[in-house]
């Protein structure tokens, strides 16, 4: 595929690689070599999220990071569902076609309904989890969210999120505790990919889906018994103004053998905390 003007390629050094899939082309980037370790993202954000993991990591392990159809280098089709089940279908296609096997799943933000979808239909393809700020369960008691997401779905808020673009230029800096951490190119990468009102599709269908996936929410959520035996590294962000830190009590609740990290940081705690989240996934991998 051919490299965007405004792709730094010393703040993504990597290889494009793209899979046709029914919506279109989907990019993703395959580093290194040795056991895989598959990297799910959630919105607004697309494998950039994990450039400061998949870097250091790639030394040691195959390294893959898709952008789902409607996020980053990925094609952005007008006539795509954009469900969580019809990303879970997408991620499952890459890793067939790559043939991966005795996989470590890092997922986030909706990568954990995306991704785990895939775990728990093949869980024993899964070697390890690592579950970072992310949820498998029906919103439904989460008023705040319900509320949230009910008004996004109407025509305001699809104003918002399409024409203004609301997703990544609004939410994105409320994800992070430390501003700071958001320098002007940072931002630039997250906003490039969603530069017109036609390419936000997959962001405003997210921002529904908080409410209207909840069905499938809850059936992943009464098979999570299939995770059992898998080991997990829980990495949290404490600081999100995103999601609930109770969420991370209902992880430990339902799997207290787990590992857990709480990380001085907020939603997107591999930007804030980089280098910690790649240590924590290194020792634990």
């Amino acid at each position: 595929m051919e490299k965007p003007k405004w792709l730094d390629p010393l703040l993504y050094p990597f290889r494009h690689h793209t899979l046709k899939v029914e919506a279109g082309n989907l990019h993703y980037v395959d580093e290194g070599e040795g056991d895989p370790v598959l990297f799910v993202h959630g919105t607004p954000t697309w494998s950039f999220l994990w450039r400061q993991q998949i870097r250091p990591l790639s030394r040691h392990f195959r390294c893959i990071a898709p952008d789902h159809i409607g996020f980053g280098l990925s094609d952005k089709p007008s006539d795509f569902s954009y469900s969580p089940e019809a990303h879970a279908d997408n991620l499952e296609k890459l890793i067939n076609h790559l043939q991966l096997k005795n996989i470590t799943l890092v997922v986030h933000d909706f990568g954990g309904p995306i991704g785990l979808g895939y775990a728990l239909r093949h869980p024993e393809n899964i070697k390890k989890l690592v579950i970072m700020n992310t949820w498998m369960w029906s919103l439904e008691q989460e008023a705040r969210i319900m509320k949230i997401s009910r008004f996004m779905s109407g025509g305001v808020g699809k104003f918002l999120y399409l024409q203004l673009g609301f997703s990544a230029r609004v939410l994105l800096p409320q994800g992070y505790n430390e501003r700071r951490h958001l320098t002007k190119d940072i931002r630039g990468h997250y906003q490039k990919p969603l530069s017109s009102s036609s390419s936000r599709l997959g962001t405003w269908y997210f921002a529904k889906a908080l409410h209207e996936s909840n069905l499938y929410f809850s059936e992943l959520w009464t098979q999570h018994e299939k995770l059992r035996n898998i080991p997990k590294l829980i990495l949290w962000g404490e600081k999100d103004k995103l999601l609930p830190l109770h969420f991370l009590d209902k992880w430990h609740e339902a799997f207290p053998e787990a590992k857990i990290k709480r990380i001085n940081a907020g939603h997107f705690l591999q930007e804030e905390k980089g280098g910690e989240v790649t240590n924590e996934l290194k020792n634990f991998i």
